[in-house]
């Protein structure tokens, strides 16, 4: 039988503190991809290397990021959620001393190498959340999650900017091994690990394959300005990106436990999901690009404006996006992340298409930020929930790790693009060549078309009527349950109460099936006096994985006889505070 016996946790289940929490490793993990901001123009000279040389600091974070995130997310399915965030957190805390004692291009690269390891923090997130939160918390809390990186990513630009004027740039290292290291320690204080599991073992195979595909197609991607679009490198190595995918692709079909179910992948609802989510990290990263630079540069090219105050500028960007969670929550629950998708899209629009009028004060890129933060957040918000709402519960990770993949696939294809337009509609100063406010322009029209083109994709997306759904749900499964529950009491499946330490009935508490593949079979809420019922899909061995505010959960074996009447099972919860 597949491993489904969770860890015992070392904080409180279901607490108000798992949330915060959380969504702090994901701001800690935006922090460190902005962390170099600032400092971009002066890495040659502070590195002692070519301009060419010095990207790669850039670069290699994001080809590990993206490597990372679909890995992490699989092996945190498979052996347990919790344990993978605080190990890609570590990792990143490793990375970010390395970078910190060292001037050493090779080294300053190892270091954010491993730094990008912890981009598969969000994906992970997301599902300890989808795991343990109750359904009418979990809309705001995976928006809150989902919409870190950019909350993250607006907060440290001025912060870091700061030490970075007035302090050796090293500290910024510094700060985010230390921001690491509280999150590791908030996460095994607060956050408990899940008892879902997915079926199999890791797919080391896939994950070479992925890892190789993806390097194969980013690496040129990012570095085609530098080395020509139709140099034999660049179309080379995009070849051979296509030729090693679609094997991998093939492989992955034949799998018994693939690193990436496509066929899953394959659903209506995932795959316009995941191709909306390239469009909206397309549109993020362009105003990340743009923004900073039209402030600081001089006036006639830009605003003029010190690298402190680019940053509180370009702030509100990230503020907004962390406000609109509890937005997105509401409007979800009434209208569905569809209609929120489609709405941040299009406020997403009228921020690009308002900008191009709004580069001629400093006033006015900041009403940019906060509209263009407030469509990123909604449409961020809304990927996470449409994701779980198509894919099984022991699969979470893995389907947002590659959700968020496809975010950077964007934000790796928007780099590429618009700093090629950049440096096509430059102006050259002495030896300098300046960006010009047609090349911001034109940045921004680029923008609005991708955001179009996800706009088409969110139109096509199935829809819900907010009458058969009135609040988020955890996943498909659970509600085909929930509607069944009241025939289980009369038919095959399982029945009792969900106790308390002392024997007392437990109200509100999620009790969910597993099945003997490690995959979601149903899921249920006790009622007040602590009855719940479940029905079985088919006879066989099941565990009952039970969890509710306030108490520790629990996972208990259960085998079904295939017989027409209901089993009946009591699941009593450990006490408050469970130690390892």
């Amino acid at each position: 039988m597949t491993q489904t016996t969770p860890d015992r946790p070392h904080g409180r289940p279901g607490g108000t503190a798992v949330v915060p929490v959380l969504a702090f490793a994901g701001i800690v993990v935006a922090v460190m991809q902005t962390l170099l901001v600032p400092v971009i123009k002066d890495l040659p000279r502070l590195l002692d290397t070519a301009p060419s040389d010095a990207t790669w600091v850039l670069t290699s974070t994001l080809l590990s990021g993206a490597v990372a995130t679909p890995i992490m997310g699989r092996l945190g399915d498979l052996h347990g959620k919790r344990r993978m965030l605080v190990l890609s957190l570590a990792i990143m805390v490793v990375g970010a001393l390395v970078s910190a004692f060292t001037n050493d291009l090779l080294l300053m690269i190892t270091g954010r190498t491993l730094q990008g390891v912890a981009m598969g923090a969000i994906p992970l997130g997301i599902g300890l959340m989808r795991d343990m939160l109750p359904r009418e918390r979990l809309g705001s809390a995976m928006a809150l999650m989902s919409s870190s990186i950019g909350v993250g990513g607006g907060l440290a630009l001025p912060a870091a900017a700061l030490v970075a004027q007035h302090s050796d740039w090293h500290s910024l290292y510094y700060g985010a091994a230390g921001l690491g290291v509280t999150a590791i320690a908030l996460t095994l204080a607060v956050v408990p690990e899940s008892p879902v599991r997915a079926k199999g073992t890791f797919d080391l195979p896939g994950a070479i394959g992925l890892s190789a595909g993806l390097v194969l197609f980013l690496l040129p991607v990012s570095k085609g300005s530098d080395w020509g679009w139709t140099s034999g490198t660049t179309l080379g190595l995009l070849g051979a990106a296509v030729v090693v995918l679609l094997l991998w692709g093939l492989m992955e079909l034949r799998v018994a436990a693939p690193l990436v179910d496509l066929r899953t992948t394959a659903r209506r609802e995932v795959l316009l999901t995941n191709l909306a989510s390239i469009m909206i990290g397309v549109s993020f990263f362009v105003v990340s690009l743009v923004l900073p630079q039209l402030l600081q540069l001089p006036p006639g090219h830009g605003l003029g404006q010190s690298m402190v105050v680019a940053g509180l500028c370009v702030a509100p960007l990230g503020l907004t996006m962390m406000f609109t969670a509890p937005v997105y929550a509401r409007l979800s629950a009434r209208y569905g992340p569809k209609t929120t998708l489609i709405l941040g899209m299009l406020i997403i629009a009228a921020g690009y298409g308002g900008g191009l009028g709004l580069m001629d004060a400093v006033w006015q890129t900041v009403v940019t930020s906060v509209i263009l933060g407030a469509g990123i957040g909604l449409a961020y918000s809304s990927l996470p929930a449409l994701i779980i709402g198509a894919v099984p519960a022991s699969e979470t990770g893995a389907a947002n790790g590659l959700n968020t993949l496809m975010r950077s696939i964007g934000t790796s294809v928007s780099s590429a693009v618009i700093g090629m337009v950049l440096a096509n509609t430059a102006d050259t100063v002495g030896t300098a060549e300046i960006p010009t406010l047609h090349g911001f322009r034109i940045s921004f029209l680029i923008a609005t078309a991708a955001v179009a083109v996800g706009l088409v994709l969110a139109l096509f997306l199935p829809g819900r009527r907010p009458s058969e759904h009135p609040r988020l749900r955890a996943s498909s499964e659970e509600d085909a349950n929930l509607e069944r529950a009241e025939a289980v009491l009369n038919g095959r499946g399982f029945r009792g109460r969900v106790l308390d330490a002392a024997g007392a009935p437990v109200a509100r508490a999620k009790v969910t099936l597993i099945d003997r593949h490690g995959r979601q079979a149903g899921a249920t809420v006790s009622a007040g006096d602590g009855t719940y019922a479940l029905a079985v899909p088919a006879r066989g061995p099941y565990v009952l994985a039970a969890r509710a505010t306030g108490h520790g959960p629990l996972a208990s074996p259960a085998l079904h006889d295939g017989g027409e009447r209901p089993i009946g099972l009591d699941l009593s919860l450990p006490g408050e505070t469970v130690t390892a």
